[in-house]
């Protein structure tokens, strides 16, 4: 952990309190970005460990495409050059218990650069099913048996 993501991670901590007392749901986006190989775009971030695919909070007065739209270009430089395919929308209890992902299969796109690393993204990159890094969140491996391995659909992450 470097000092610089300190800081992120303390704030995040000390705000879930926050968010639990006056949020009765959140809800996020993430995009299960394909390749032409069938790898998937995995993000790293600085400010909790593993690997999961990219995304982030929707916020007031957005839809949940314009979120996960947003949360893929900012984080990882990729354009939606199609809608996206909505995957489900799963439970995730461990942030807190109204929390919520809208995964999305994500095919036709577009990347005209890759962000350097930044303050939230360590590191990105493309895997293969066969080669996901060490430390692949457990609800995003299941998303990934799901969509190309034919695995029952769980509610929770």
């Amino acid at each position: 952990m470097t000092n610089k993501s300190r800081p992120r991670r303390f704030m995040i901590r000390a705000l879930r309190p926050w968010w639990r007392l006056t949020r009765g749901l959140t809800i996020g986006a993430q995009g299960v970005v394909v390749d032409e190989r069938s790898g998937v775009l995995l993000v790293r971030h600085r400010y909790r460990p593993g690997w999961f695919f990219p995304g982030g909070g929707v916020e007031r007065f957005e839809t949940i495409e314009t979120a996960l739209a947003r949360e893929l270009h900012e984080e990882t430089g990729v354009a939606l050059t199609a809608p996206a395919e909505l995957h489900g929308i799963f439970s995730n209890g461990e942030n807190f218990p109204g929390d919520h992902i809208a995964v999305f299969t994500v095919r036709a796109w577009e990347q005209a650069e890759t962000p350097p690393p930044n303050m939230e993204i360590a590191e990105q990159g493309f895997f293969t099913l066969k080669d996901l890094p060490r430390g692949t969140d457990a609800g995003t491996r299941r998303r990934l048996a799901e969509i190309f391995d034919g695995a029952d659909l769980s509610e929770m992450w």
